[in-house]
């Protein structure tokens, strides 16, 4: 029997790789052949399960956080291909609570991070643009490129979420000639459009420091500076889907940069030739650390699913815990790999939980064969 192993992150607790190892050591005694994949749907880990994949190379650069302070940042490349995760410089995770400010966090460091590679003779682009802290519709990454941004009275404007709403004109006279060589692929897994009540800054600013009345400011921005790139470009991609993803980034790449917004699942499977690698295999492993309803939105164990059932193979599903929400209906079966009563925090050390793969998968393979 040939398993294929293409498991989730087990957020806090294992890397996709450490998973899928885990169920490798339970099960390889039982198998012809196992091969374990990293996998990812354009979140957390994306970077390092293409790069990983690809052989591909880092880069460690300085760079700016979301409030405009130096840190460093990687991004992978390999050949003229380049990685990058919108996170590692405009990321939440990069700010205290009391420092999550909408109003004033910027995609600017992104913006560095795509120039450097650019300037290194990369001119394709993979970016997964999941966990931002800003609202400023991409403005803070295109000021990094060389766009330029000004009010009614031709003042220069600093790019943030704030500063949206006095933008009237828009200049590329600096731009970065060579944008036009590039590619740009986007993880995108949100479908809102810029603005309005299902727009970027009704739906996600408030987890990003927002009260509600910088929600109705942040909105009446994003609506303006819609407007003013319909002015400066003659296109109007406000209410595409995924336009407000990432406070408005998907806008940004969308109307600027002529970026395809996709699924990070797709992008990903795409990169890591994961079909191919079903089809030759007899049994596919997935999972992640908790399966429920979202499991199943695009999320890795239903996209894997979804592409094991297309070549007839079987497929199960492994998680630390299975809600009531979850259905299994795509798979083969889905198992809860916790084997005793346990305290969440001892459930997710790192060791605790890899046993439990281990066993858990061995068992389900001795019933299979």
């Amino acid at each position: 029997m040939k398993v294929l192993v293409a498991i989730d992150s087990f957020k806090g607790s294992l890397t996709s790789i450490e998973a899928g190892n885990a169920v490798k050591s339970g099960i390889s005694s039982l198998c012809d052949e196992v091969v374990v994949i990293g996998i990812a749907d354009g979140g957390e880990g994306s970077l390092d399960t293409i790069a990983n994949f690809l052989g591909a190379n880092f880069d460690e650069i300085l760079t700016f956080d979301p409030l405009f302070r130096q840190i460093k940042a990687k991004y992978a490349y390999k050949d003229d291909l380049a990685i990058l995760e919108m996170s590692q410089s405009s990321g939440l995770n990069l700010l205290k609570k009391d420092e999550q400010n909408p109003y004033l966090t910027s995609t600017y460091g992104l913006g560095i991070m795509i120039k450097d590679a650019i300037l290194k003779g990369r001119r394709n682009f993979i970016i997964g643009i999941g966990g931002s802290a800003t609202n400023d519709a991409g403005t803070g990454m295109l000021e990094a490129l060389g766009f330029s941004f000004f009010d009614k009275n031709d003042n220069l404007i600093k790019a943030n979420g704030q500063n949206l709403i006095k933008i009237s004109k828009i200049s590329d006279k600096n731009a970065l000639k060579e944008l036009c060589e590039c590619k740009f692929e986007i993880a995108c897994d949100v479908n809102n459009p810029l603005f309005g009540k299902n727009g970027a800054a009704y739906i996600y600013s408030s987890q990003k420091g927002a009260n509600k009345n910088m929600i109705k400011s942040l909105d009446l921005g994003l609506k303006n500076f819609s407007e003013a790139t319909f002015k400066f470009k003659g296109i109007d991609n406000s209410m595409v889907c995924g336009s407000g993803a990432a406070g408005g980034l998907g806008f940004g790449f969308m109307s600027f940069l002529e970026a395809k917004l996709l699924r990070g699942f797709e992008i990903i499977s795409k990169a890591i030739n994961l079909e191919e690698k079903i089809k030759n295999a007899d049994l596919v492993i997935t999972g992640e650390g908790k399966l429920d309803f979202q499991s199943l939105m695009g999320k890795v164990p239903s996209e894997v699913a979804k592409l094991a059932k297309k070549h007839s193979k079987k497929v199960v599903a492994l998680g630390g815990m299975i809600d009531d929400d979850f259905s299994d209906e795509l798979f083969d079966g889905a198992f809860c790999i916790l084997n005793a009563p346990l305290e969440l925090e001892k459930a997710m050390q790192k060791e605790v939980a890899k046993a439990n793969l281990q066993k858990t998968a061995r068992q389900i393979l001795k019933l299979l064969k």
